[in-house]
């Protein structure tokens, strides 16, 4: 059974969607072609909110006073590919997912941060979004994310 004895770690992703219904998505830097959601892992002690706040932060320069959460929803898991473990324990990660109204500028967002994750970034309606963006072993977790929030099905 998938997920037996598999350890997750807690992770939060934002979807900032614009005022045109657009969807930010961020090129990661040591992997031209993938795209993704800012993401990250929630630390010890911390709630996913503030982690969510920090990862956005840290990896797109918005404080949260440039979005307003409009839904969340839990439970995206999907394990890392071959077997991989992170930090030596964690197989896979376990999403909460932020859908948040981003009420900011463009030129609110900095990839240019003190540890970059991002090459580009890019707004994009959600049809827009391709699967093949993603690895793999994400794709069970985008797909269901984009039917959540969107209505979508691929």
């Amino acid at each position: 059974m998938v997920g037996m004895g598999v350890l997750y770690r807690p992770n939060v992703a934002g979807i900032l969607r614009n005022r045109k219904g657009k969807i930010l998505v961020g090129e990661r830097l040591n992997k031209a072609g993938a795209w993704q959601f800012p993401q990250g892992g929630v630390d010890e002690g911390e709630d996913h909110t503030a982690a969510l706040f920090r990862e956005l932060e840290e990896e797109i320069g918005l404080t949260n006073d440039h979005y307003e959460i409009a839904e969340v929803r839990h439970g995206y898991r999907y394990e890392f590919a071959d077997g991989r473990l992170k930090w030596g324990i964690y197989g896979g990660q376990e999403q909460t997912y932020y859908l948040c109204h981003f009420s900011g500028k463009k030129e609110d967002i900095v990839i240019e941060t003190a540890h970059p994750e991002f090459r580009a970034v890019r707004w994009i309606l959600p049809t827009e979004f391709d699967m093949e963006w993603v690895p793999e072993f994400k794709r069970t977790v985008y797909r269901q994310v984009f039917q959540d929030f969107f209505d979508l099905k691929w």
